[in-house]
This record gives structure tokens, sequence and C-alpha cells, in this order.
């Protein structure tokens, strides 16, 4: 389940995946900085095509668990009796909170505007301030496994859960303290389970093909999936998806020392938990990747598809002096500035169609560098090599300008959405499809390998990063 449509697929033992089909559900902006969906018709097209993928490979018989992964921290509410959603649900990108979280801090507690504590607070406060209602809270995950088990079963997972603002840092469990302070009842919470579970553990029985049933075993959230899809189970494994934005995230071997954001500006994610045991990883965000590439299509007019800039961009051999920094949104890690913005420089009367969209997806690659830069210093190694998925991995001018902006290795997923790897490898561990995690690692086989055949100038790059900066300076000083 994405921000922009929901997928399902069979997985074979082998890794291979077939059978695939996609529904749009698009959110929708009703304000500025508001970001809502329909939780009720996201559930119907996720049922739906799961169905179709169920009966393209023969029905129950020929599938041995379901696996979910899913947008993080989209935040929904619901009537515990009656099933049905007492409002929008609120998407992940939403806004709407930013001043409750300026007003936390200045209580001493920080919590980001994306994540789900907030958002969770505002739907109660519009819909039940009294907090008197039998309601229930979820996040996408939660309410399709609510849905898949007709209200039988409840619950999260270790990586949905430990986005949504409202765990320990230490991933234990609900915090108490934030609890209060936004008047979330405990009763609306969900249980967090591990993301591989034994068959039965909560007697989640997917009611997809009734009277026949199968076992949900495999929960986790988007990111937290593709790392698993892409064979980063070992400690110092790297993957970077590529999509609207950019994550990347690193398998470590113990928790981060950091409960927040560490000096090169990642933060800490619980990366899966299986037989209770939690295993960490830190995570890097580009706000603007897949973006930019749109902007150049949608907004400028300068190419017919996303694909076509590929061709477009291989016309000329470098931007010709052009920069192009992608902070449409404005910047995360490492800088977390809010208040940059999109910037162009370099143009010359030589600078054409060709050079600014090679600018635009070397600007990315850049990014994705930076990204890889701040990973290294906040998890305290190197990475050797680097795994790419999402649809910018399908772009071979961009992965060459990756590998030449980080001077490592790029290793291209098989699969261009690796969370349905991923999900189906902590769905397949738990019945025994897999083994265990090393078996996952070994199961990596790289669509392509792309060394550097380049250096691009970071020093260039990162001046233009300072142009790009405290555009809007009020947004600049906000931190979340």
């Amino acid at each position: 389940m994405g921000t922009s449509g929901v997928r399902a697929a069979i997985v074979r033992p082998d890794g291979g995946v077939d059978h695939i089909h996609h529904r749009p559900t698009l959110p929708s902006t009703p304000s500025p900085g508001f970001v809502e969906f329909d939780a009720s018709a996201l559930s119907i097209a996720a049922l739906d095509v799961a169905r179709q993928a169920l009966a393209a490979a023969g029905g129950v018989a020929a599938v041995a668990a379901v696996g979910i992964a899913n947008q993080r921290s989209s935040t929904i509410v619901w009537d515990r009796a009656t099933g049905q959603p007492i409002g929008p649900g609120i998407g992940w990108q939403d806004l709407r909170t930013v001043g409750t979280c300026l007003m936390l801090q200045a209580q001493g507690i920080r919590l980001a505007p994306n994540a789900s504590a907030t958002k969770l607070a505002y739907l109660l406060d519009v819909y039940d301030y009294s907090r008197t209602r039998d309601l229930l809270f979820g996040t996408v995950d939660t309410w399709i496994v609510w849905q898949l088990t007709e209200g039988a079963a409840h619950v999260t997972d270790a990586t949905n859960a430990g986005v949504t603002g409202l765990v320990r840092s230490d991933g234990s469990g609900w915090d108490p303290e934030i609890l209060d302070v936004l008047r979330i009842p405990a009763t609306m919470l969900p249980t967090i389970v591990d993301s591989s579970a034994e068959p039965g553990a909560a007697g989640w029985a997917s009611a997809l093909a009734p009277p026949d049933t199968l076992p949900i075993t495999g929960i986790a959230g988007d990111q937290q999936a593709s790392l698993v899809g892409q064979g980063c189970t070992r400690p110092g494994l790297a993957k970077v998806t590529f999509g609207t934005g950019g994550m990347l995230d690193v398998c470590l071997d113990e928790r981060p020392a950091f409960a927040y954001r560490g000096e090169g500006g990642c933060f800490p994610i619980a990366a899966w938990r299986r037989k209770g045991h939690l295993t960490w990883g830190i995570e890097a965000i580009t706000l603007s990747a897949g973006t930019a590439v749109e902007w150049l299509r949608d907004d400028l007019g300068l190419i017919d598809t996303s694909a076509a800039s590929e061709d477009v961009a291989a016309q000329c051999a470098d931007s010709g002096g052009v920069y192009f920094v992608p902070a449409l949104l404005g910047l995360g890690t490492p800088a977390w500035d809010f208040g940059a913005r999109g910037t162009l420089l370099g143009l010359t009367r030589g600078s054409g169609r060709a050079e600014v969209v090679r600018a635009v997806l070397e600007g990315v690659a850049h990014r994705g560098a930076d990204l890889l830069e701040a990973a290294e210093t906040d998890a305290g190694r190197p990475v050797a090599a680097l795994r790419v998925d999402g649809g910018m991995s399908a772009n071979a001018v961009f992965v060459q300008s990756l590998a030449n902006a980080c001077r490592r290795r790029i290793e291209v997923s098989a699969v261009l959405e690796a969370t349905t790897l991923g999900a189906a490898y902590l769905a397949g561990m738990a019945v025994g499809i897999w083994a265990d995690e090393e078996e996952v690692a070994e199961a990596w086989k790289p669509r392509a390998v792309i060394d550097p055949s380049g250096e691009l100038d970071r020093d260039r790059w990162r001046a233009a990063v300072d142009r790009a900066r405290a555009w809007i300076p009020e947004l600049s000083t906000l931190s979340f």
C-alpha cells in the first residue's frame, strides 16, 4: 500500500514475482498542507487486488502466507463496533499539525508533523474531544489487517509502530507520557507484534477467499520492507529507494546511540522484529526525487514521460556546468532545512533542454550521495556498495550519475519495487520458505551492477546547496 496506489503480487520461493495487480488510490488535498485519503476505499482496493492475484495464482492452495508492506505514519481512526472510519485518513505528508509540534517542543517533547501522534490527536479533538467513544487507531497496516481478519486482529508491527511518534525510544512499547500529553486512550492502540510472526500468533487468519483462510505472517513499513527485499539483512548493508522522495536505510548490529537524530541527520528505525528480537537501522531522507522528474514533465513540459528523461539527458555528455538542487519541498538529511527551495544554477546561453534534464537527474544523484555520507557518519561504518530500487532505478543515466556521485558501486534491484519482496520474505521466514535473515541475504541477485565511470563535482554541488538554503528564513528555523 503506497501513497498513490495499492499493489498485490505472488512471490515464488526463488524470489520471482508474478501476477502483479495494481490500482491507483490517490490522496486528496482539500487545503494547503492537508493530505487526506478514503480509508474504506483504500481497503476495498487492497482486498480487490489481493483477491485478483490470489485467483491468478490458482487460489489458496498455491499460497503459503500473506505479507503486508505499507506507507508509514498515515493515520486512521475507526469505530470499534461498526468498523467505520470516523473521519478521513490523514496521509503521512500532511502538515496540519505543525503548530502542535512546535508547541510540544516548548514542553520538551519532540514530535514530527509527519508522524502519526499529532494526527491521531487531531482526529480525536475533532471527532471525540471528550475521549468517550470506543474507537481504534491504526496506521495502514493495522487497518488492512483489521479488514483482512474481519475485525479479529488489531495489531501493528514494530517497524510501523516505531515511526508513529508514540513508542518509547528503545522500541519497548507505547510511551505513556506521549499518550497522556496528547490525551490518547491506550485502549485504542493496536498490539505491537513481530514483523515476521509465527502463524496463528494472534489469530490472524485472512478471509481473502472464504471459506478458506491464509495466515498473515509478515508486516512492515515500506522502507523497512525494501531493506529486507534487497537482502540488506546483514549489518552494514544499505539500500536507497528513489520514488517520489528518496530514503536510504542501513542495517545495524545494535541500537543507535542517538534516540532522535544523529550528527549526520539520520533517524534510528526499527528495521524489523523477528522471534522477539528487534533489529535496528538508520534512515536518511531526501524529500524530492521522482517529484523533480515529474516537475520536468508536468510543469515545464521538457519531457513527455518520466522515462523520457533518460534519453533526453543522454543527448549530452554532462550538464555543461548546470546544477539543480531538488529542494522543491525543502531539504531533508543532512540539513533538514524546510525553507530551502529548488534551485537551478550555472545557466548560460548554451544551456539547453538536455543539460537541464541531465542536471535534474544529477541533482537527485547528488542528494543520494548526501544521504550516503550522512548514513556512514551516523552508522560509524562505511557502506561498500549501495543497493537501489524505486521508479528512478530504471533510469540508466540516473543510476550511473548516482554511482559517480557516491563514488561507489551501485547494485540495481531486479524488482523495481523491492517492498513486494520484503513483505514476502518476512511472511515466508515465518512459515519456513526462507530459513532466516542469512538466507534472505544470500538470495540477493541484482539486475545490474554499475561502477563509477567518472566523478561528479561534489564541492561545486555543496556550493549550489548553500545557495538553495534558507530561501524562506522563517521555515528554515523550524526543526522537527
